[in-house]
Formats: structure tokens, C-alpha cells, sequence
């Protein structure tokens, strides 16, 4: 739980602190961007990889290398005195944090042998990385009323050394053993291939078209296809190709990626809403943002209780469905409504997502053979990483798309630099601060207008995934934790007979 907390966390921690980077180290606009991104690209991009490695050199081991790169690192970052040194320091924290990420979920499948511990370990897993990146804007805005901006990466540093010490004599090595060389043109490929898909996705979200973003997109898919070759030749694969195939472990990692398509998607809609429709300050709001966590905390326990009852799948169709419920609940949320509606709303989606998104994990761990849990497990994360990177490309146009029509069909006459005022929120805010105060303040009312429609517009799309996502948990993996489950090891003599499994 401690490495797990502080990686998820990192992806948010910067939120209040980049103002503070910026007056001290003066970056550009695009460093300023990469000093946000870097680190989850990089942690996107290395995921399989780290997985693969560790089910070789051992996961234990892999936990603390990433943590003394990850404590390292974050010592790095608090005393960077360039734009650039930052923006490589955050780089090489997203390579501890990939180490640390799926070691983490790969150790829990091989501890917890029996099914009903695993549950509740994986329960606990989840809900803690979800809660991390909620945390991440809180610890920092209290961090930045006391201290400099370098606080936000220093709290790393005491959790890394506990860490360190404490795993040597707590936690069991576990390797999968006799798994050949460590392929480095394989893991090469799994770089070359998540990366500029991640990359080209967001950057075609926060941009909108452009060649570069897509030229990337598509030169990540065409090595993601080489590597899916030669992974199909190897005798000790980095990805077992056929454990994708089943039921049970490959329909989890597709109910992840659309849970994470609708979590990423409406994330940037609600806490933009609650800054600049409600006029909360950053750290009250992401204060604010911390109560959806209460039907977290009500409904992960409660699906892993009824998982012990009835099928996963229903109780991961019921998951989504409440999930859908609450996207539906914020597509009725305007511009005056109370605040306690809209996170009730946020607290009904998140309790269904993380629910079901706990099943979905403990399945697939439990589809997973020992020997692949590193593996395993990175390709769960790196799906919810794609995921994340799609939903905020397509509910983000979508909502970018219904604010730009209103904004055109309503926007009052004589507005100067109208086609900022049109683009996004922000920018109508900006250019309101040069109006006049009744100019100004219709422009705002529209645009505020006209981002909630967006909202309420792509909450109905994220809404109407879920549902999707729904059926297809309860038709396909209907049975999949008994049926396929017992297939995820073969016989000694069958993976002699087969290269693609073979350990």
C-alpha cells in the first residue's frame, strides 16, 4: 500500500505547485506541459516491461530497486534548478514508479494464495490507487501554505526509506523462475509502442488535431503490432498471448480499460466545474473532490461481499450499472445547482467504478499463472493507462465540441478576441477579466453555460459506456472466475508442448 500510495499521488501532486515552478524556474509553455506529463507517460510506457522483469529478477526485488530509484529521484526534483533537470527528474520517477506499480499487484497474487484473502488484499489495492490521486491535489495544496515547492516530492523520501527497510524482513522474494533471457528488443517495442499512442492521444485531447499527435499514434500502433508478432515467436514470450485470450483475464483488462475510460474523462470536467462554474478555490475544491471517496469506501467492500455469494460478473454488471446511474445523475447537474448534488452524483459513479474495477482485478489476478504475475498485472495497468488517455481524448471533444457550438450560437456581439472566448473556459475567463463588468460578466455566464451543457453532455457518453460495459461483463464473463481459472496454469507436459506459456 505505502509505494502504491505515493506513485498514484505523484500523478496529481503538481496540480498546486506548477504555479510555484513556474515563478522559480520559468519554463516555457511547452516545459511547463512536459514537467505535468512526463511522469506518466514514462510510468505508461515502461509498465510491461517492469512487469516482465520482475517476474525474472523477482518482484521484492524490483520493489526496492524502484523505490531507491523513486526516493532518489524525488530528492532530484525538490532541488532541480532548471526546467529541464525537472522535467528529466520526473522521467526517472516514472521509471521507479513503474517498477514499484505492477510489482506491487504481481506480489499480491503470489502472498495470498487463498481466494477470499486475495479479495480482500485486492480490494485494498484499488482503492488505495484511486484515493492516491485524489490525494495528490490536497497533500500538495497543504504542503505549498508552508512550504516551497520542492515539499511536494520531498514527503516521498521518508515513506522510499521505511520501505527499504522494512521490505527485506516483511515480505517473501518471489520469482517465476527459469524464464530465459530478459528480451530487450521486446521491451523495447512495448516502449515504442505504448508511448506515442498515450502521447498522441492526450496531446489530440488537450489540442485537437494535428499531424504530429497522430503520426505518433499511428507509429505506436504499428510497433504494438510488431511486438504482438514477435511475441507470438518467442519461446519465453514478455506477454503471454494466450492468457489475453481468456475469458477470464482478458475481459477484465477490457472492463479496466473502459472503467478508466469514464473515470479519466469526467475527472477533467469535474474539477474544472467546480473551480470555474462554482468559483471553489483549487485546494477547497479538491478538498470537495475528496467525498466521492464515501461511496468508494461504501461500495468496494460491499461488491467483494457479494462476490463471495453470486457470480463476479453480476456483481460487476451491478457495479457499472450504479456507475452509469451516477454519470446520468451529473448530466442533470447546471450551473446553480447545490453542491451536494453534484458529488452525490460523483460519489454514486466512483462507488460503481471502483467496485467492479476491484473484481475485475482480483479475476484477472486470479486467471493469472504465478509465474506471469508481474506481467500479468502490468498489462492490466497499462490498460487502464490507455483507457485513461481515451476517455480524456473522446469526453473531452465531446465536451469541447457542444461548449464550442453554444459558445458560437450565444455569445453576444462585439466580444473581442471571440475565438478564445469559444475555445475553452479558461480562456473566456481570461478575456472577461478585460471586459467591462457587465460584458464580462454575460461572457462568463455563457461560457459557465456552455462548459455544463458540455459536461452533462459527455457525462450521458461516459454514462452510456458503462452500460456497455455492463452487458459485456454480465454476457462474456458469466462463470469466467471457475471456468477459466482452472485453465490458467496448464500441466507441466502441455506448456513442454507449448512455447507460448511455457515457464
Amino acid at each position: 500500500m505505502l509505494p502504491l500510495l505515493l506513485v498514484s499521488m505523484d500523478v496529481s501532486v503538481l496540480y498546486f505547485a506548477i504555479p510555484y515552478i513556474s515563478q522559480d524556474l520559468e519554463p516555457s509553455a511547452t516545459q511547463q506541459l512536459w514537467i505535468l506529463d512526463m511522469y506518466g507517460f514514462v510510468l505508461a510506457g515502461l509498465l510491461i516491461m517492469m512487469g516482465a522483469l520482475g517476474d525474472r529478477i523477482g518482484r521484492r526485488t524490483l520493489v526496492l530497486a524502484g523505490a531507491a530509484v523513486f526516493g532518489a529521484a524525488s530528492v532530484a526534483a525538490a532541488y532541480a534548478h532548471s526546467a529541464e533537470v525537472l522535467i528529466a527528474v520526473r522521467a526517472l520517477l516514472g521509471v521507479g514508479g513503474a517498477a514499484l506499480m505492477p510489482a506491487t499487484l504481481a506480489l499480491i497474487r503470489t502472498l495470498f494464495r487463498d481466494e477470499r484473502e486475495r479479495g480482500r488484499a485486492v480490494t485494498i489495492w484499488t482503492a488505495v490507487m484511486t484515493t492516491g490521486v485524489s490525494l495528490g491535489p490536497v497533500v500538495s495544496g497543504l504542503l505549498l501554505e508552508h512550504f516551497w515547492w520542492g515539499s511536494v516530492f520531498l514527503i516521498n523520501l521518508p515513506a522510499m526509506l521505511l520501505l527499504i527497510t522494512l521490505v527485506p524482513f516483511l515480505v517473501p522474494e518471489s520469482t517465476s523462475g527459469g524464464r530465459g533471457r530478459f528480451d530487450l528488443l521486446s521491451a523495447a517495442l512495448s516502449l515504442g509502442a505504448l508511448l506515442p499512442v498515450i502521447h498522441g492521444i492526450k496531446e489530440w485531447a488537450r489540442h485537437g488535431y494535428a499531424p504530429l499527435p497522430v503520426a505518433g499514434i499511428g507509429t505506436g500502433l504499428v510497433l504494438g503490432l510488431v511486438f504482438v508478432r514477435r511475441q507470438r515467436r518467442l519461446d519465453h514470450p514478455m506477454i503471454d498471448l494466450r492468457l489475453l485470450g481468456r475469458r477470464a483475464f482478458g475481459g477484465p483488462v477490457l472492463a479496466n480499460l473502459l472503467a478508466m475510460f469514464a473515470t479519466v474523462g469526467m475527472a477533467v470536467f469535474f474539477t474544472q466545474y467546480l473551480q470555474s462554474v462554482l468559483g471553489l478555490s483549487p485546494l477547497t475544491a479538491a478538498l470537495w473532490s475528496l467525498v466521492p471517496a464515501v461511496g468508494v469506501a461504501v461500495m468496494a467492500p460491499t461488491g467483494a461481499a457479494l462476490a463471495r455469494r453470486t457470480d463476479r460478473a453480476y456483481v460487476m454488471c451491478g457495479g457499472f450499472l450504479v456507475s452509469a446511474c451516477g454519470f446520468l445523475w451529473l448530466s442533470r447537474v447546471g450551473t446553480g445547482s447545490p453542491l451536494w448534488f453534484t458529488l452525490t452524483g460523483g460519489a454514486v459513479y466512483a462507488g460503481g467504478l471502483v467496485a467492479s474495477m476491484t473484481l475485475a482485478n482480483e479475476l484477472a489476478l486470479g486467471a493469472a499463472p504465478p509465474e506471469r504475475a508481474g506481467s500479468s498485472a502490468a498489462v492490466l495497468e497499462a490498460g487502464q493507462e490507455l483507457g485513461g488517455a481515451l476517455g480524456m481524448a473522446v469526453l473531452g471533444s465531446v465536451g469541447a465540441a457542444v461548449y464550442s457550438r453554444d459558445m458560437s450560437a450565444a455569445l453576444p456581439a462585439g466580444v473581442p478576441e471571440a475565438d478564445a472566448v469559444r475555445e475553452t473556459l479558461g480562456g473566456a475567463a481570461a478575456v472577461a477579466a478585460e471586459l467591462p463588468a457587465a460584458t464580462a460578466d454575460a461572457v462568463l455566464a455563457t461560457a459557465r453555460e456552455a462548459f455544463t451543457h458540455g459536461m452533462g453532455i459527455a457525462a450521458v457518453g461516459a454514462a452510456v459506456v458503462m452500460a456497455c460495459a455492463g452487458v459485456f461483463s454480465a454476457g462474456l464473463l458469466r462463470g469466467a472466475g471457475t471456468t477459466d481459472s482452472a485453465q490458467a496454469s496448464p500441466p507441466a507436459a502441455e506448456r513442454r508442448r507449448t512455447p507460448l506459456v511455457r515457464p
